[in-house]
């Protein structure tokens, strides 16, 4: 079934779920998620699919182990392809996005490696001028210092300090939403990343 955009119902239900986040919301609300951010999600995805690859939507439940937040339900429905897109739904709009989110040890030495070399990290650093001069927000995990052995006068050492790096950019709740519209709009930011993505993919590898 072709998406057709997202319903009010959709945003609603992560208010409610910000809210209140437990099982007796998830369970008297668990329809209006299936209907409304599960099913259109899945369709959005599939539209996707042909150009970017497959995309994985995350389960909606949160990984409790290791966190002292115990609320049991992530408050938005995410999704990424194997190459390093993102996409994302929530009480405030959709989010698109590209990069690299969690490496390994190994894949973050490569990168360091990689934008400590000239050309590598030259490149790198006017795909990420680019992104910024287009709105897109460069964020990421970083250090507060510098990594071990790095001069302090590095011309990289801002792109050096990231132990995560991807670019995004997100739309609210607007009428729009409820459109195939949104299927252009992640479109287009999807392919203004691809040059972040396929930079990843070269000198880190497959993202984590």
């Amino acid at each position: 079934m072709a998406f057709g955009g997202f319903t009010d119902e959709a945003f609603e239900f992560y208010e409610g779920l910000q809210a209140d986040n437990s099982k007796s919301y998830w369970t008297a609300h668990k329809e209006t998620y299936e209907r409304h951010v599960r099913e259109p999600m899945t369709e959005l995805c599939a539209e996707l699919e042909e150009e970017f690859g497959a995309v994985k939507l995350f389960r909606p439940f949160r990984d409790l182990r290791f966190s002292k937040d115990k609320s049991p339900y992530k408050t938005h429905q995410g999704g990424h392809t194997s190459e390093g897109f993102y996409i994302q739904i929530d009480a405030d709009g959709l989010m698109a996005a590209g990069g690299m989110y969690a490496p390994t040890p190994e894949q973050l030495s490569r990168y360091r490696a990689a934008v400590g070399s000239d050309t590598p990290g030259e490149e790198l650093q006017a795909i990420v001028d680019d992104l910024r001069s287009a709105g897109m927000e460069i964020a990421g995990e970083r250090l507060k210092t510098r990594p071990r052995g790095t001069p302090p006068d590095h011309p990289r050492l801002d792109l050096l300090r990231h132990r995560s790096l991807y670019a995004h950019e997100g739309w609210p709740a607007d009428p729009w939403m409820m459109t195939p519209e949104v299927v252009t709009r992640v479109r287009v930011s999807w392919r203004r990343l691809r040059p972040l993505v396929d930079w990843g993919r070269r000198h880190i590898g497959s993202p984590a």
